[in-house]
């Protein structure tokens, strides 16, 4: 006897239910099993206060950071010295218009300034015969300069003559068709017989991103050249800073920015490491120098003065990092060690000194008579390993302990596994790896000693192939590994992530926090990332506990912060899901009054994307960026979902009477 039709389909529908059946009860298995329950602490009394200085920023001149990106200078070798001090030399990025039957261009040593003595030598060999539009030189800036329409430029260039100048000068498009600003520059033969220096300002009529700078001429003779100069006039206070970039910094809210590296501080000889006292003073008489470690060179006029200004302008405290006499392949004998160490406090006396000092008085006359807030040096970078960083560090820190007492001095050597065996106030660490290895380094301070000096993070990063160009994975894991960063700030003083900049076009080093081009910028998922703990800084850690079940994959922590806005203060939860599935977060505070917590006003932030390795672009800049809600059901006693592979930042907005002291029936009034 065979199955008649309907019998079929009953027997059918009888195994799909009970196929929904099993798949449905090992469903509610596992997400059962995702369970977590953060307890919470809201007494004041077994809380601790981070330091201000826990999280801030690491500025390295690597990857055009500054040269061409927050330096907002927009010519690129501007004085003609990156071909190096013999001529005739290379002039790139800068290129003739003209061919040599109309120009020659070359360069020589009868610049007016002794530190740069390259300038730039233009025989116009045509008058009546030139060209139309003239010939001349121009240059691209750092691949295009972004010129914008009603904004204005300051040229600025040195010049001398033969005869007559007549000069235009123009921004144009990258191919030198369709002019968006000029004017022309005239002079007798005696106006310019001798080096004279010409300023002028542009108004551009229409915006171009990719955009040079044309210095041309229809004149027969010879005419010299020397630091040119095209900087926008709205800089951010006029201090020199590309706003776009300065703001996307700002909004990390740093409390200190480390300068000028890394590396770049090094050099691969020391005959090519950043020296400060290069980088000050006008910026026409900076020889700029070749950054042997990054390749590419620098007019330094992003220089040990602007590095000060830009930390006042952030409200940041600066950290000062300087050559301790070693580079990647040579070092300074510690015997003769002691100029190395004068230069040292020869740049403090700069920082910090008084106006009428030597050197206080050259900060002074470049516009800043009080002293800088400068409280932290570091004595080189990465160099605990080389044979003469220990006798030289010890030179250093006895001759700055010496004069400035209070300043902080910071180890190159890492002292969170074995003790140091010199003197230092805080010790550096630094951690690129890949991102499950990040994640687990969220408890590597835990069994640190609390005795002796505190930790500076002052590089952390995941770099490989789980970052790309900036992954959500890679932020994830940096997210976990600050949170154990947080939860252990009464050992680790600092922290910051490496690098921060990277111009799009040069791409040294990857992954980065902003990513930028002459005229476009966007943040990595680290970069927002960031922003997450810009609270943290002075905030209170509150005591928590984490129960989870099935999971090793969530960290939480929990502080008291108050917005310097509103002047209300908040409960900040923050978790991070390193897993493939959501988890059922359980929050229970103890020692809170049950109605101290309000929904209104309270806010839920999750940074997450559907592909752990997406990454944003100049096409989709916030691909991966937190998104924000308002938060329901808010209490004592609360439940959300942490969603998988995800960062989570909860905001509760607290009565302005709020926090129980321990054994006491009454609500404490004080602040956190």
């Amino acid at each position: 006897m065979g199955f008649s039709k309907d019998s079929c389909c009953v027997c059918m529908l009888q195994l799909f239910i009970v196929v929904c059946l099993i798949v449905q009860c090992v469903d509610v298995k596992v997400h059962a099993d995702l369970n977590a329950t953060l307890t919470v602490n809201a007494s004041l009394a077994s809380a601790r206060r981070i330091p201000d200085t826990l999280f801030g920023i690491f500025f390295e001149e690597i990857n055009h950071a500054g040269a061409g990106g927050l330096w907002a200078e927009l010519v690129s070798n501007r004085g003609f010295e990156a071909g190096g001090p013999n001529t005739p030399s290379n002039i790139d990025p800068w290129s003739i218009i003209g061919n040599e039957t109309y120009i020659n261009v070359v360069t020589d040593r009868t610049s007016i300034f002794e530190r740069n003595k390259v300038a730039l030598r233009l025989e116009v060999l045509c008058d009546s015969t030139c060209p139309a539009d003239g010939v001349g030189v121009y240059n691209p800036g750092f691949w295009g300069m972004n010129i914008e329409q009603g904004k204005k430029y300051k040229v600025v260039f040195y010049a001398r003559s033969t005869g007559p100048l007549n000069l235009t000068v123009s921004l144009t498009g990258s191919n030198g068709v369709g002019s968006l600003a000029s004017t022309v520059i005239t002079g007798s033969a005696s106006d310019f017989s001798n080096w004279t220096k010409v300023e002028t300002v542009l108004e551009a009529k229409a915006t171009n991103g990719n955009s040079r700078l044309q210095l041309t001429t229809t004149t027969k003779g010879v005419v010299w050249l020397d630091q040119v100069s095209a900087m926008p006039l709205d800089t951010y206070k006029g201090h020199g800073f590309r706003n776009d970039l300065f703001q996307m910094v700002a909004d990390m809210k740093p409390s200190f920015i480390r300068f000028p590296g890394g590396c770049f501080v090094e050099g691969d000889y020391l005959r090519n490491a950043f020296r400060w006292k290069a980088s000050v003073g006008p910026w026409e008489e900076r020889p700029g120098h070749f950054g042997d470690v990054w390749k590419y060179w620098t007019d330094d006029g992003l220089g040990y003065y602007e590095f000060l200004q830009l930390s006042e302008d952030l409200g940041a405290l600066p950290i000062w990092v300087f050559n301790n006499g070693v580079s990647h392949n040579d070092e300074v004998d510690t015997s003769s060690v002691l100029p190395f160490v004068q230069e040292a406090l020869d740049g403090l006396e700069f920082a910090r000194g008084d106006p009428t000092s030597k050197w206080g008085s050259l900060r002074a006359a470049m516009g800043h008579p009080e002293p800088f807030n400068l409280k932290y040096v570091a004595v080189g970078n990465e160099d605990c390993g080389k044979k003469n960083y220990r006798g030289n560090y010890l030179r250093f820190y006895s001759a700055i302990r010496h004069a400035y007492p209070d300043i902080q001095i910071i180890s190159n050597c890492d002292g969170s596994s074995t003790p140091l065996d010199h003197p230092a106030d805080l010790y550096d660490y630094h951690i690129y790896t890949s991102a499950n290895d990040m994640f687990s380094k969220s408890t590597a301070f835990n069994r640190v000693t609390r005795n002796g000096p505190k930790a500076f993070v002052s590089e952390y990063a995941v770099t490989g192939n789980d970052a790309g160009q900036g992954s959500l994975l890679a932020a994830l894991a940096e997210a976990g590994f600050l949170i154990g960063i947080e939860k252990n700030s009464d050992i680790v003083n600092m922290a910051s992530y490496a690098p921060l900049f990277v111009n799009a076009n040069d791409r040294r080093w990857n992954p980065d926090a902003i990513v930028f081009n002459s005229f476009q910028h966007y943040g990595t998922p680290s970069y927002w990332m960031q922003l997450f703990f810009s609270e943290s800084n002075g905030a209170t850690l509150l005591n928590s506990s984490l129960q989870a079940t099935g999971s090793n994959s969530l960290i939480a922590s929990a502080i008291t912060w108050q917005n310097s806005a509103d002047k209300k203060t908040y409960i900040r939860i923050k978790a991070v899901n390193f897993g493939a599935s959501a988890v059922n977060l359980k929050i229970s505070f103890n020692e809170l009054d049950p109605n101290s917590l309000q929904s209104s006003g309270s806010s839920k932030t999750v940074l997450t994307s559907p592909n752990l390795m997406d990454e944003n672009s100049f096409l989709q800049p916030k691909k991966v960026a937190p998104i924000n809600s308002l938060l329901q059901n808010v209490g004592k006693d609360m439940s959300v979902t942490v969603p998988p592979h995800s960062f989570t930042s909860l905001d509760l907005l607290k009565e302005s009477s709020n926090l129980k002291m321990p054994g006491s029936d009454s609500s404490s009034s004080s602040s956190v």
